[in-house]
């Protein structure tokens, strides 16, 4: 990724089967951002970017997620549909983790094997 993201906004370009795919994204860098994440929200407009992340829970969400786990050079490791009240299993070469609205990735080509990119400001 280069440079240390802030937690703030963005856009996450999906570099999948669907071509480039631009998704409105949040940006979750600091410690309090990333325990906070999509902790009692109803959904999200977009992805969420937890950095840096190898796992995530979703005890106290409201709603099922689809999560993507990312390597160092932003590479999609996995792919996994989680409900409410589950614990992910953090993957080994994760460094970071995309999280969005059940489905929702699918729709956008994002799968194993593809890369994704970040823009900021």
């Amino acid at each position: 990724m280069g440079r240390r993201l802030r937690d703030g906004r963005g856009v996450l370009v999906v570099h999948g089967e669907h071509g480039e795919v631009r998704v409105p994204l949040e940006i979750a860098a600091s410690y309090r951002a990333r325990t906070k994440g999509l902790l009692g929200r109803d959904g999200i407009d977009g992805a969420m970017l937890l950095t840096p992340a190898g796992g995530v829970h979703t005890f106290r969400m409201r709603m099922p997620i689809d999560v993507a786990y990312l390597d160092r050079g932003l590479r999609v490791v996995a792919v996994r549909a989680m409900g409410p009240g589950r614990l992910g299993l953090p993957r080994l070469r994760s460094r970071h983790v995309v999280e969005a609205e059940a489905g929702a990735m699918a729709g956008w080509g994002l799968e194993a094997g593809c890369r994704v990119s970040v823009e900021t400001g």
